[in-house]
């Protein structure tokens, strides 16, 4: 199968391991994977922000890259989450019937990781090795808009050499939120405490989720205990045959 790969801001400029290890693993698997070099910023921080004209130009150029292709994947459910449910929205507040239903279109096309490789791919064996204990955060757009389900821990629990432990109040918001955690600093901060305390709780080497964003968040305060836990993207995991990849906390 031929797959686009939408890399997403943070992966792109924070965070490439993520998505090198999404090519990686997905060309393991047979498949071949192009990157549409017009792409950019899917504008989902714009639409959030209150500023849907500019989000307007982003909507029709995410939709110009990736038209052409029959599948989409980006391992990140926040901004799978915009391209499907916000760019139409947009287009449609702007009077452009027509880019909204193209929009419509490509984001049918998009899946996020997990839901690439159990929905469309129909596996949940990649023949990955990663022996460590790692516990898996389900990050809000990927459980509440996607509802990508257990489709992650599936694929978790198939990897040979993982322990997988169960994250106390998993579904919890771990208070990131993208401008959340800077307009609500408090709050956020409160948030990510009670997400860090349930992760220290079961032991865990690693912290796993399919969002750069939350393992960011989550990562930065487990750095500042010194917690010892890294934050590692679930493609990583997935990519790993032998050797550990990049990580993070």
């Amino acid at each position: 199968m031929r797959i686009a790969l939408f890399v997403t801001c943070l992966a792109d400029t924070l965070f490439p391991e993520a998505a090198k290890a999404t090519v990686r693993l997905l060309e393991r698997l047979g498949h071949e994977v192009v990157f549409p070099a017009d792409q950019t910023c899917c504008g989902q921080m714009h639409v959030n922000t209150g500023y849907p004209d500019e989000a307007l130009r982003l909507v029709r150029r995410h939709v110009r890259a990736f038209a052409p292709y029959e599948v989409v994947v980006a391992p990140s459910g926040s901004c799978v989450g915009s391209v499907r449910h916000q760019h139409a929205m947009v287009a449609r507040r702007a009077g452009d019937e027509r880019l909204a239903v193209r929009a419509e279109e490509v984001g049918r096309r998009t899946y996020e990781l997990s839901e690439l490789l159990v929905d469309v791919l129909g596996v949940t064996d990649v023949g990955a090795y990663y022996p460590h204990r790692v516990t898996y955060h389900p990050t809000c757009h990927s459980l509440r808009m996607l509802r990508v389900g257990d489709r992650p821990l599936r694929l978790l629990r198939a990897v040979r050499g993982l322990d997988l432990v169960e994250l106390p109040q998993a579904e919890q918001c771990c208070g990131f939120g993208g401008t959340f955690a800077v307009k609500n600093a408090d709050t956020s901060t409160a948030m990510l405490a009670d997400k860090m305390r349930n992760v220290l709780a079961n032991r865990a080497d690693v912290c796993t989720a399919g969002d750069a964003s939350c393992l960011m968040h989550i990562g930065g305060g487990l750095s500042r205990l010194r917690a010892g836990v890294r934050t590692v993207h679930l493609a990583e995991i997935l990519a790993a045959t032998g050797t550990v990849g990049t990580t993070r906390g």
